[in-house]
């Protein structure tokens, strides 16, 4: 198996799958909009990423800061 086929495996669409759905989306929404999809489907993706990122860095500095008092108290009583 190669990584192309890997990579749609997940989906379980073949190549003439994906080219009919591009062509579909093509004509709903024209070649003019197609570039402004993209992008806009791009910059939805960052912020997501961002948003994630933001989360899983407040929540490790909240654990962090909760373990610290239980460190002090751990070494005071040795």
């Amino acid at each position: 198996m190669t990584n192309v086929d890997v990579n749609y495996a997940m989906f379980n669409l073949g190549t003439g799958e994906l080219v009919l759905i591009f062509l579909v989306i093509l004509l709903l929404f024209g070649a003019k909009r197609l570039p402004e999809l993209a992008r806009g489907l791009g910059k939805g993706i960052n912020e997501f990423k961002d948003a994630v990122d933001t989360s899983k860095k407040e929540i490790l500095d909240a654990k962090e800061s909760a373990e610290a008092p239980l460190e002090k108290k751990e070494e005071e009583e040795s």
